[in-house]
């Protein structure tokens, strides 16, 4: 598993949008980095209206936020309108990225293999993980206080 210290994986996955998002692009930025099971989920809608509605308070913290499931761009589009959620959202659908960051369930509910964890990482401007969470139980949230207060200490 991912730590703080190591260096963050990089990846290149299609937007909602369908553009091409690499993490290797955001360097100069810190990046809170979410994978999450579905779109359209109880939990999963829960968790990104918060960010949604606290995206000013992480702009403050010069973090540019990036939400990743293994849902299709389609899928994430749609939901995206719908929720008008103000980040970009990250399809998985190859399961690459999940890997990479070891946030990916070997089976989830009803049978399915290939979900995303929710998960939570912090990356510095260098491209540095400085907070991992990788959560077991999909019905709980990443802790965010945590996350607020890792980005609070890379503005020094």
């Amino acid at each position: 598993m991912l730590q703080s210290g190591d260096k963050a994986p990089d990846f290149a996955l299609r937007a909602s949008d369908k553009s091409l998002v690499k993490l290797s692009e955001q360097r100069g930025k810190n990046v809170v980095l979410l994978f999450f099971p579905f779109a359209f989920t109880g939990v999963c809608t829960k968790e990104l209206c918060y960010l949604r509605d606290s995206l000013a308070e992480y702009q403050q913290l010069d973090a540019q936020i990036l939400a990743v499931s293994v849902d299709s761009p389609y899928t994430l589009a749609k939901w995206k309108d719908e929720q008008g959620f103000n980040f970009p959202m990250l399809s998985d659908f190859n399961k690459t990225a999940s890997k990479k960051y070891d946030s990916l369930y070997k089976e989830f509910g009803l049978g399915l293999k290939g979900v995303s964890k929710r998960s939570a990482f912090v990356i510095d401007k260098e491209g540095i993980v400085r907070y991992a969470e990788v959560l077991e139980n999909a019905g709980e949230l990443p802790d965010f206080e945590a996350v607020k207060q890792t980005l609070h200490s890379l503005k020094v």
